[in-house]
């Protein structure tokens, strides 16, 4: 399979090699990689994607490369390895400009995590498959549509309430920046979800 959908395979690569060596190697690339909003409206614009290939622990990188694993080569077999990558970095950096918008004034502000990245990914198989159902925790069904219409909720309302340690405005940018890339580089997405849907 991966052979077929080589960005796929390297992107988990790199993120898995990154993560082991910042969990047992050097922990202080979570210092200099992650994206700062503050840092990022001063120059330091790479966090916005470096930032994407650090995790704060095992059960936060290997969440997100689960969900790369199962979705990523259904959209990069799909729409082949350069738009895929356009979608993949596209979400990550519409995810952290999401960040940008709400912390920018923050200077202690920092986030980290390729979920911006694999939201627009999923939001992508959204468009393609609403009616597919996707499985929560492995375990509750649930038709994509009905379940990217309950993340940008949840996303929206997390945000709102301040969300404890996880950044849910970059999920809900993700999510966004995946439907909207999805879009831009395969305009014949729109007629795939409406027919989908019985509307087309």
């Amino acid at each position: 399979m991966f052979l077929e959908t080589p960005v796929t395979f390297i992107l988990l690569i790199l993120n898995v090699l990154v993560g082991v060596y910042t969990f047992f190697v050097d922990p202080s690339i979570l210092e200099r990689w992650s994206f700062k909003p503050y840092h990022f409206m001063r120059g330091d614009y790479a966090r916005a994607l470096t930032a994407g290939f650090l995790h704060v622990g095992l059960a936060h990188l290997a969440f997100n490369m689960i969900t790369l694993f199962f979705f990523g080569p259904l959209i990069e077999g799909l729409l082949g390895p350069a738009r895929f990558l356009a979608i993949y970095f596209g979400s990550e950096i519409a995810a952290n400009l999401m960040t940008l918008a709400k912390h920018k004034d923050n200077p202690a502000y920092s986030a980290v995590g390729a979920s911006g990245a694999i939201s627009g990914v999923l939001f992508s198989f959204c468009l393609f498959a609403p009616l597919e159902f996707i499985y929560i925790f492995f375990a509750i069904p649930m038709p994509a549509i009905l379940f990217a219409v309950l993340y940008v909720v949840g996303s929206i309302y997390a945000s709102q309430q301040g969300g404890g340690r996880i950044a849910h405005e970059a999920h809900l940018g993700g999510a966004l920046g995946g439907v909207v890339l999805t879009i831009l580089v395969y305009p014949a997405a729109i007629t795939i979800f409406l027919r989908q849907l019985g509307l087309g």
